[in-house]
């Protein structure tokens, strides 16, 4: 059953703060009647996870103080540093089925509740969601841990940002893996030629160029109900999901639904991905990914967030685009990436380009899959992700 949200920052909770600094790389977080071992992959299962997922327990959860804002981080395991990165609109708790699995495969295992989500902090301001902040956050959390290098494994929109730490600060990659969401160069992914080809009229085609802001490029190709496009242009979303944030992530965390091949045939205008700010229908299509536990807790964490600090790394595209001109979009160490046969976003065909960018690339397809592979198929997740990286960065 369902008791509430994991334990905040605090004494009264037993979570100790971890300043971001060489003298403090040492500190561990306090135990507490909430929280496991930090770094322990023990059975036991805390009251702060619903009980239909005590099969993959969450570890401890610490504070630490980094690029000016405290995350709230999550660790199990010992070896090679794996970093897990949640997507939109997720948590830390994405990746639990994956957390035992990699720590018991030999690996240090780092889950944070990324800038703007969970127990970490959000900041007001909009551009403090850029790209700059988002991997100055990783790079300060390696610091306080005392680790030059981690393999970067990211969903969706922590796909994204897996892509953009090789790219930016190489020098602590090892290696990438991504979760549905395929590196394509200068942030162009919704500009991608498989989406757009569904979104234009019949007889009419789109070239994107990198060298021109990708929104105003997505405004030329999509309805203002674009999801995307929705983001940027003022609180309409963001209104009508902190008014439902339960509704809201049921209608987000669907399976069992249309396929690519299918969304090709709709009309432009249906397959423009208005997913969110509109009313919710009565009946939603498909499948819950979530059980209403594992949808409680993220909507316990969502109603006292709000979605807007997370709709901001949306914010941001045109301020990440400009940043990125001069940097080469080549990723310079081992990847994986790990596509879903059904996601009609992120495409299993738009990672087909990407050896041009990625030369030292193993690619996957999970069949029966839709968006949210972590939780949609962990077994197979799991599996191709210990292979990988037993190969390519073998515990000692």
């Amino acid at each position: 059953m369902y008791t509430g949200p994991l334990p905040v920052g605090g004494a009264e909770n037993g979570v100790r703060l971890i300043a971001a600094n060489p003298d403090d790389r040492k500190g561990t977080a306090c135990l507490s009647r909430r929280a496991l071992l930090v770094g322990s992959v023990a059975a036991a299962v805390t009251s702060v996870l619903p009980a239909s997922a005590q099969g993959a327990a969450m570890p401890g959860m610490r504070m630490v103080k980094t690029n000016n804002i405290n995350l709230a981080v999550h660790e199990a395991g010992s070896g090679p540093a794996v970093v897990l990165l949640h997507g939109f609109p997720g948590l830390a708790f994405t990746w639990r089925h994956q957390i035992p699995a990699l720590a018991a495969a030999g690996y240090r295992v780092i889950v944070p509740d990324l800038r703007g989500y969970g127990r970490s902090d959000a900041p007001k301001a909009m551009e403090d969601y850029d790209i700059a902040h988002l991997t100055g956050d990783l790079v300060g959390l390696l610091d306080t841990l005392g680790i030059e290098k981690a393999i970067f494994m990211g969903h969706d929109w922590g796909g994204l940002l897996a892509w953009q730490m090789a790219l930016l600060h190489a020098g602590r990659v090892a290696g990438v893996i991504g979760v549905n969401t395929p590196h394509i160069p200068h942030w162009m992914l919704w500009l991608h030629p498989d989406l757009v080809e569904a979104a234009q009229p019949q007889g009419q085609t789109f070239a994107a160029d990198p060298k021109v802001d990708p929104v105003s490029q997505m405004r030329q190709v999509y309805s203002q109900d674009m999801y995307v496009l929705m983001f940027q242009d003022g609180r309409v979303a963001d209104n009508a999901m902190d008014r439902d944030p339960r509704g809201a992530l049921r209608n987000a965390y669907r399976k069992g639904l249309i396929t690519s091949a299918d969304w090709n045939k709709l009309p432009p205008q249906v397959a423009n991905m208005g997913y969110y700010g509109k009313p919710l229908p009565e009946r939603l299509p498909g499948e819950d990914v979530l059980t209403a536990q594992e949808l409680d807790f993220y909507a316990s964490n969502f109603e006292r967030t709000g979605f807007t600090p997370a709709i901001n790394w949306y914010r941001n595209l045109s301020r990440n685009w400009k940043a990125g001109l001069g940097v080469d979009q080549t990723v310079r160490v081992p990847s994986l990436m790990v596509s879903a046969a059904h996601d009609v976003v992120l495409r299993p065909s738009m990672a087909d380009g990407m050896n041009a960018y990625v030369p030292d690339l193993e690619k996957h397809t999970i069949a029966d899959c839709w968006h949210w592979t972590p939780e949609e198929k962990p077994e197979e997740l799991n599996r191709l992700a210990v292979s990988w990286l037993r190969r390519r960065f073998p515990p000692k």
